[in-house]
């Protein structure tokens, strides 16, 4: 096996064990990048120099027994919202063409301070406004969408490109990429890891988080991420549990909820059956399957779209008056609208996800995790705009993508998408796990117990 195909964990163990350098992995993973990278367009900027310098200052320190943990030595791609300094933050737009960041993310400096190798910054649909990142190839297909917006983070972990990445995930762009492009994203509750130096696009519905090849590498990254950050107004200054999960696949006694609305409507029938194959395999572990109902189904679309255009227009309401020229259209299109968006109609939005999150609380009383598609359909062809259900129901590829992923940043719950197989296109399909608040280490050891009863998942066949 090659270095770059590595997972976290592996690479981790071999790196401990003075049986892989930092400098072997970080020049396999370049190198990787440097094959790929033409065909997906995953990175935006690669760091290839200051990649390979930090691989051999990491490399001197275990040699002198300064190891710092799973991530020391590891390469990971950024999100290009994600301040690293000294590093351009394009947010994938013209808007920010010379940009340059002067400090660290909070985020970039836990990972840094861990250890771990930036090896670039990775696409975003423009200033993460969108769900399918236009400037990136899926991982298994690259005429079709990679999803977004971390579209570029979820094809470089694919594809080998990176061991590990950070996203953004404002209404489902971690999980959404991760279930289009076979690997795993992680969404963590509200307010557990920092936004500061970050970009933002909704400040009440954004986050932070790992796109990983396992479940077992999202643990990894989250327990370096999370924890209370005085930099950021949201940031929860309340310890959560500890992040690593059991490595016991045994279930006995979670409560495995199963919507028997909502998620499983309008949704492709190739994708339904892979999740209902996923939920019977939790049941044979051990889990207990609950038929639930999700509250409130009907204001999921209109409350994030009511809470996230006026957000977001507001944090560009300057260069949008003077640069609108700058954005792409379908980007400019939302920021304009927004402003037409009332006082009215953005409070209507807050109180509706007040009762929303009362309710999924009341939800999560009864069941440990909520098992459910990531996404209603895999990776469509990138030229295409709308998909019509067999009911009729036309809708556009943003909004089907978004709409079983969006409850959770209204509620702020986590979520977890794990791959569970292919569709006869070849196409990835995900499972999504939703828990209830700093409920990580409950998610990750569902997630985990699956992940672990299944053959080891591939990279993407790209040459």
């Amino acid at each position: 096996m090659r270095p770059y195909e590595l997972t976290l964990a592996a690479a981790a163990t071999e790196i401990r064990e003075r049986r892989l350098s930092p400098v072997e992995l970080t020049d396999s993973v370049l190198e990787r990048i440097d094959r790929v990278n033409p065909q997906v367009e995953a990175y935006v900027t690669v760091a290839a120099e200051q990649a390979r310098s930090a691989a051999r200052e990491a490399a001197r320190e275990i040699s002198r027994g300064r190891y710092r943990g799973p991530l020391h030595g590891v390469p990971a791609g950024l999100k290009d919202l994600i301040d690293v300094a000294g590093t351009a933050t394009t947010a994938s737009s013209r808007v920010r063409d010379g940009h340059r960041a002067a400090t660290d993310s909070t985020v970039a400096a836990r990972l840094r301070a861990a250890g771990a190798i930036l090896t670039g910054k990775t696409h975003t649909h423009e200033f993460a406004y969108g769900l399918t990142t236009p400037q990136t190839g899926n991982a298994w297909d690259g005429g079709r969408v990679a999803g977004g917006s971390s579209g570029g983070s979820a094809v470089a972990v694919a594809t080998g490109a990176a061991t590990f990445a950070l996203g953004t995930d404002t209404g489902g762009s971690i999980r959404v990429p991760a279930a289009l492009n076979g690997v795993v994203g992680l969404k963590p509750t509200y307010g557990l890891v920092s936004r500061h130096g970050v970009t933002s696009l909704s400040w009440s519905l954004d986050h932070v988080g790992p796109v990983t090849r396992t479940v077992e590498d999202a643990a990894l990254v989250l327990a370096v991420l999370a924890g209370h950050d005085p930099h950021d107004p949201a940031s929860l200054d309340t310890p959560g549990p500890g992040h690593r999960p059991e490595h016991d696949p045994d279930l006995t006694g979670v409560r495995v909820g199963v919507p028997g609305n909502y998620y499983f409507d309008r949704t492709d029938p190739e994708v339904a059956a892979a999740v209902h194959r996923a939920i019977a395999h939790l049941e044979a572990l051990g889990a207990r399957i609950v038929e639930t109902g999700i509250p409130m189904t009907r204001y999921v679309q209109a409350t994030q779209w009511g809470l996230m255009v006026p957000e977001a227009t507001a944090y560009h309401e300057r260069t949008l008056r003077t640069v609108p020229e700058l954005y792409q259209a379908d980007v400019r299109i939302l920021l304009e609208a927004g402003e037409l968006m009332s006082a009215g109609d953005y409070l209507r939005a807050q109180r509706a996800r007040t009762l929303m999150r009362r309710a999924w609380a009341r939800l999560l009383e009864e069941v440990d995790v909520i098992a459910a598609p990531t996404v209603p359909m895999t990776a469509v062809p990138a030229a295409q705009e709308t998909v019509t259900w067999p009911d009729g129901t036309t809708e556009s590829v943003s909004d089907a993508y978004v709409r079983l992923s969006s409850p959770a940043n209204i509620t702020g719950v986590p979520a977890l998408s794990v791959p569970v197989g292919h569709d006869t296109a070849g196409m990835p399909i995900g499972l999504q796990l939703l828990g209830r608040p700093l409920g990580e280490r409950t998610l990750l050891r569902v997630g985990r117990a699956y992940e672990r009863t299944q053959p080891a998942r591939a990279l993407a066949p790209v040459a």
